[in-house]
């Protein structure tokens, strides 16, 4: 679900009510400060190191943006979802933030009763999000393709094969994105491993260095770890096509850059929603969205193997590699 290499600072005080919770099917955190802290429940899935630490530091930037501590409830495995609402009914929420997959079960069983937002999920599918907004971790189309035309600024085309089920609203804001850089954004759509295998054959041996590039998605239906990203990142090397990817760990094997959440801020970011959310149900509409609050990491390898000033390019990453 989450890249273990995001960098994460959780604060004393989110670790010190981890520890102390663990054991329980719910635990409860520090409890009902000044509002809007006390209106605010935050669900969370627990998962062991290095998961639980981004949760912690996402608390942390919605504590941050609160002025004070806020309650929330680690969702052991033992722990159904009735239990966990009936939990946080008892505490009169005004407004819920589930963070991952557990924390979007719990919004779903709970957006007829009150205001309820979603953050940190890896893709989900539109149809899941109409009755709330969900923030995505894949990375915003407008932040990916201006860093792509920063890096490479002749590439005028850019491919992108994706499961309509799972990425057609990244798609259209990839088409407005690309326009908006010069550029034009040819999206294949794929339904299953083999289809997706046979579009990146096939474009990548059609593609232009000099004006093409690949965007590989957060895509489990197009994107592979093994038998896709291994092909794409050797035919991309061999023909020295830019290949960039919405997963950081791609980085770390050969892909050009990517953007990653920035924990804290992105906690700050749902605690606004939710502040809106409080003052006004409906301020903030149902629907998927992309991460925006991001740092970027770069593989200089492969900056320096598709021609690029490896000093120049790797000027406002925040995560390099190889490191050493």
């Amino acid at each position: 679900m989450i890249e273990p290499g995001y960098p994460c600072h959780a604060t004393r005080r989110a670790l010190l009510r981890q520890a102390l919770g663990g054991a329980m099917a719910l635990t409860g955190g520090a409890a009902q400060a000044a509002d809007p802290g006390r209106s605010l429940v935050v669900v969370y899935p627990e998962l062991a190191e290095p998961f639980k630490q981004v949760f912690m530091t996402i608390i942390s930037g919605i504590e941050d943006r609160l002025g004070g501590t806020v309650t929330s409830l680690a969702m052991a495995g033992s722990a159904s979802p009735a239990q966990v609402a009936d939990d946080v009914r008892r505490r009169d929420a005004k407004v819920l933030i589930g963070l991952g997959r557990g924390g979007m079960r719990i919004a779903a069983a709970l957006a007829d009763e009150l205001a309820v937002l979603v953050g940190c999920v890896v893709s989900v599918q539109e149809s899941e999000a109409r009755s709330f907004p969900v923030h995505t971790l894949a990375p915003d189309p407008a932040l990916m393709l201006a860093r792509l035309k920063k890096l490479r600024p002749g590439t005028r085309r850019v491919h992108l094969v994706y499961d309509p089920r799972l990425n057609g609203w990244l798609a259209r804001l990839a088409r407005d994105a690309a326009r908006g850089e010069g550029m034009e954004l040819l999206a294949q759509e794929a339904t299953d491993q083999a289809g997706a295998l046979r579009l990146y054959s096939q474009l990548l041996a059609a593609a232009d260095p000099a004006r093409d590039a690949l965007w590989l998605p957060q895509d489990p239906t197009t994107v592979d770890d093994n038998v896709v990203l291994s092909l794409v990142l050797k035919e991309g090397w061999n023909r020295s096509i830019a290949v960039f990817s919405s997963h950081v760990g791609h980085v770390r094997r050969g892909a050009l850059f990517s953007l990653y959440p920035d924990n804290v801020e992105f906690g700050r970011s749902l605690a606004a929603s939710a502040q809106r959310l409080l003052g006004n149900p409906r301020a903030v509409a149902a629907g998927v969205l992309p991460l925006r609050d991001a740092r970027a990491a770069i593989n200089i390898r492969t900056a320096a193997h598709l021609g690029l000033d490896v000093a120049t390019a790797q000027s406002g990453f925040d995560m390099v590699y190889p490191s050493n």
